[in-house]
């Protein structure tokens, strides 16, 4: 079981990895736009769609993706003074009602908006000669899918940790600084550290007592 859960967080965390580099194809047409808009006085009026469809698409498509790696906003204030079978019975009702049918409406309608997309060939109306916007509507429903399945993933998690008494475990993504790795890097000890905030405060004493 727990090889099958981390399977479909990696598939989720893949799939984010891969539409990340909507942010860049992003940054480069605005770069672009504001180039031939500013410089060579050449506007284009299909950017504007552009624009929207690539963000959305990035936003869309990293749900799962955040999901798997615990990444949403949680109201922690009082949550994480509970021990973790409260926890994931707490997750797990709050999964069964308010996700696990938002994700199906999410689903159900992102098909059907797609489905009329396609048999109409919709473009855009928001500008003129607008691109077409059905490849756009068919991430609703692609990412929902994803969604709900990493979410049926994170509900065994749930059934797991009351049975268990702990969190079964996660696949788990970069950080954004490996600060035990950095620690290594610069031959700083954990010591040193203390050492330092130390030597902080009683400056700061010492500078309040002087005035």
């Amino acid at each position: 079981m727990q090889k099958l859960l981390l399977l479909i967080d990696k598939i989720s965390t893949k799939v984010g990895h891969v539409f990340a580099w909507a942010i860049v194809f992003l940054t480069l047409v605005i770069c672009y736009e504001v180039f031939s808009r500013y410089v060579l006085n050449k506007p284009h009026p299909w950017v504007f769609d552009a624009t929207y469809m690539l963000y959305g698409t990035l936003f869309m498509m990293a749900g799962a993706y955040t999901l798997a790696t615990a990444g949403h906003v949680r109201g922690d204030v009082l949550y994480g003074f509970f021990s973790p079978r409260t926890q994931a019975v707490i997750d797990l009702v709050l999964y069964i009602v308010f996700f696990i049918p938002g994700t199906i409406a999410l689903v159900y309608a992102g098909w059907s908006f797609a489905e009329q997309a396609w048999t109409i060939n919709e473009h855009s109306s928001i500008s003129a000669d607008g691109p077409p916007i059905y490849p756009f509507k068919t991430i609703l429903p692609v990412a929902g899918a994803l969604l709900l399945l990493q979410g049926v993933v994170e509900i065994v998690r749930c059934l797991i940790c009351i049975r268990l008494g702990r969190w079964p475990s996660r696949t788990a993504d970069v950080e954004e600084v490996d600060v035990e790795k950095l620690k290594e890097m610069v031959h700083v000890k954990d010591e040193d550290i203390a050492a330092l905030d130390q030597l902080v405060v009683a400056q700061e004493h010492a500078h309040g007592a002087a005035k």
